[in-house]
C-alpha cells in the first residue's frame, strides 16, 4: 500500500475546499489518503438559521469547546453528514472513490464542572466526548481498495454519537494507522508567538518545544498544537499546521509551508 497521509480539513470559514480537493486528487497518486474534516462553520450556520444559541464551555485546563446539548448534537450530526457527502461528491467529480466512516469510539463525561459563558456550572447534558479507541479494519480495507475514508469529528458511544475535537481526532487516527505524516489545514498560516504579527511566525517546533508552543497558541490554535503534540508523541514522524486558503494547500504543507512539528 502507498504511504498513508492523514489530512485534517478545518471547519472554519475561509478554507478553500475546491483547492484542497484539487490538490488531494493529485496527491492520491502517491499517497493512501485519509481525510478528517471539521464542521464549525456549518454548525454555526445551521444554529443561526434555527435560532439555536451557540454557547461555549471552558474546561479547568483552559480549553474551550462548544456546549453540545442534545439539540446541538443533532445539528452536529446533520452538519457532519452534509460535509462528508460534499467531500465524497467532490472526490467523485475528480475521478476518485471516497466513503464516509465513523471509526472513532468515545466516552461522554456525564458530569463536569466548567465555565459556560462566564459562569461556573455543573454540566450534565453535554454530548462532547473523549476519544478512547478506533476501529481500524474498515479503514485499512478502504485504503487497500484505493478508497478515501472521509471522517467527521464524531465518535460512537453508548450514549450515541459524540462531538469530538477534529484536530485531536486526526492525531488519534494518524497514530492508530501508523501514518508518517499528518497535515492540519486551517484558515491561518500556522503558529505565531504573537498572532497575527508575521515577524513572530514559527516555521518549526521540535518535540521538546511543544509545551512552549502550547503557551504561544491562541484560541482554536491550542487544539491544533495539542493534536500535533499527541501525534508526534504517538509515533507520527511529522505534523504540519498549514494554510488551507492557498493554492495547492496540502502539497505546500508537505513542502514545508506552515508550522512543522517533528519528533
Amino acid at each position: 500500500m502507498k504511504p498513508i497521509l492523514v489530512v485534517k480539513l478545518g471547519g472554519g470559514q475561509g478554507l478553500d475546499m475546491a483547492r484542497c480537493l484539487d490538490d488531494l486528487a493529485q496527491l492520491a497518486n502517491n499517497y493512501a489518503l485519509v481525510v478528517v474534516h471539521g464542521i464549525s462553520h456549518a454548525v454555526n450556520q445551521l444554529c443561526a438559521a434555527r435560532g439555536i444559541a451557540v454557547q461555549t464551555i471552558t474546561s479547568p485546563t483552559g480549553h474551550t469547546s462548544r456546549y453540545t446539548t442534545p439539540e446541538v448534537r443533532d445539528v452536529f450530526v446533520e452538519a457532519s453528514r452534509a460535509i462528508t457527502q460534499e467531500l465524497i461528491d467532490g472526490f467523485s467529480a475528480r475521478g476518485l472513490a471516497a466513503i464516509g466512516m465513523t471509526p472513532l469510539v468515545g466516552e461522554r463525561k456525564t458530569a463536569l464542572r466548567a465555565l459556560v459563558d462566564g459562569r461556573i456550572r455543573m454540566i450534565r447534558d453535554d454530548y462532547s466526548g473523549t476519544i478512547t479507541d478506533m476501529t481500524t479494519a474498515p479503514l485499512y480495507e478502504a485504503l487497500q481498495n484505493g478508497v478515501i475514508p472521509i471522517i467527521p469529528p464524531l465518535a460512537d458511544s453508548p450514549d450515541g454519537l459524540l462531538n469530538v475535537d477534529g484536530d485531536r481526532a486526526s492525531a488519534f487516527i494518524a497514530r492508530g494507522l501508523c501514518a508518517e505524516q499528518l497535515i492540519i489545514l486551517s484558515n491561518v498560516r500556522g503558529l505565531y508567538r504573537t498572532f497575527p504579527d508575521e515577524s513572530t511566525f514559527i516555521p518549526r517546533v521540535h518535540q521538546t518545544e511543544i509545551d512552549a508552543a502550547l503557551d504561544w497558541a491562541q484560541g482554536r490554535m491550542k487544539r491544533k498544537v495539542l493534536g500535533a503534540q499527541e501525534a508526534v508523541q504517538g509515533g507520527v514522524r511529522r505534523v504540519v499546521i498549514g494554510d488551507g486558503r492557498i493554492h495547492a494547500p496540502v502539497s505546500s504543507a508537505l513542502n514545508g509551508q506552515g508550522t512543522e512539528f517533528v519528533s
